[in-house]
């Protein structure tokens, strides 16, 4: 299913689980809580006409890491953004690592038309320190890791925010190994998005071809 989704209330936001809560079952239940008598009523409409079918904008590709909300570094709700969360937020070159992420492509790309696939990176990344440091890793995250070793090379001898900012540009170079993606940006029906966000102030930027090229996304 293609075409624009239906908008959520302006007023939808996201907001921190109580700090008090007995038990992480406990903060997940007042959360629930907190959408069910909060949110879920003014949603209910919105979610109805999503009911029978996504149509996404976006393939929203980023870390797993808890401090970044796609949904509200975005300002988007339901339905706009189809996001796919891993460890340094990677894209395993085509035919040669994770058919996680490479089916998540084909759906996003093939199924859904998504018209834009958006990687966003973040300062103090854990995976990137890692990687920089040449720490001792488990067996899975050290195989895992290794989709980053790419980045790694792209910017020798640098800093642990540089080597974030080169990572989104790499993966993006990731993604143009699969077909599917190059022949729709070859066709002008696709783009490729580098996003970029600060953890210790929580803003978003849109980089350019390089790193020093950018614009903060609240000015765009």
């Amino acid at each position: 299913m293609t075409g624009q989704s239906p908008r959520p209330p302006e007023d939808f936001t996201g907001a921190p689980w109580p700090a008090d809560a007995a038990s992480p079952t406990d903060r997940l239940r007042a959360g629930i809580r907190t959408y069910t008598t909060r949110d879920a009523a003014r949603l209910r409409d919105h979610h109805a006409r999503l009911a029978d079918g996504q149509a996404p904008t976006h393939l929203f590709l980023t870390c797993a890491d808890s401090r970044v909300v796609p949904s509200l570094i975005t300002g988007s709700g339901p339905g706009d953004l189809f996001v796919v969360r891993n460890i340094g937020n990677l894209v395993p070159v085509h035919d040669r690592g994770d058919v996680s992420v490479a089916a998540a492509i084909d759906f996003a790309v093939g199924v859904l038309g998504v018209q834009a696939i958006t990687v966003c990176g973040h300062s103090r990344c854990g995976a990137m320190t890692a990687l920089l440091r040449g720490d001792d890793l488990t067996p899975a995250l050290r195989d895992w890791l290794i989709h980053a070793e790419s980045s790694l090379r792209r910017a020798p001898g640098t800093g642990l925010d540089r080597l974030c900012r080169e990572n989104v540009h790499q993966q993006l170079d990731n993604l143009m190994t699969y077909p599917i993606v190059r022949e729709r940006v070859d066709r002008g029906e696709l783009e490729l998005v580098p996003m970029f966000m600060d953890v210790a102030t929580g803003t978003p930027e849109l980089l350019g071809p390089t790193h020093q090229r950018a614009t903060t996304a609240r000015g765009r």
